[in-house]
């Protein structure tokens, strides 16, 4: 019994590991930190109307709603004193789910969707 529970514990501590390793290693530069981290308010708005569509996929809506209860979530993955990503670990992941949505739904639907300035949008693009 102890055995399992150490080896769901190492297994658990290695997943957060791979996953902290992939948000460092997606992490945005400086100069486009802070510009990133102003998006947020219309990476929700996009996801919202995204899930309101009815040509968006099923898989899409899955992705999408784990973006939005970990976006809202107190709990991160990251905690906030890990310098330069533990504040960064709401727009990575925003980043790499959006990145995935747009691969599947296309760039005009995330276009059409949009709700901020078109060069708000190209500064999504870099993100993703």
């Amino acid at each position: 019994m102890l055995n399992g529970v150490l080896v769901a514990l190492a297994v658990l501590i290695g997943l957060w590991l791979i996953a902290v390793l992939i948000i460092w290693l997606h992490r945005p530069s400086r100069e486009l930190a802070m510009p990133a981290l102003r998006l947020l308010p219309n990476i929700v708005v996009l996801v919202r109307r995204l899930l309101g569509d009815p040509a968006t996929p099923r898989s899409v809506r899955w992705a999408l709603g784990f973006l939005v209860v970990y976006i809202v979530s107190p709990i991160d993955l990251l905690p906030e004193f890990l310098p330069g990503i533990g504040p960064l670990d709401d727009i990575i992941v925003a980043a790499l789910v959006l990145r995935w949505v747009g691969r599947r739904i296309g760039r005009e639907a995330l276009v059409a969707h949009w709700p901020g300035t078109p060069e708000s949008f190209r500064l999504l693009e870099r993100l993703l």
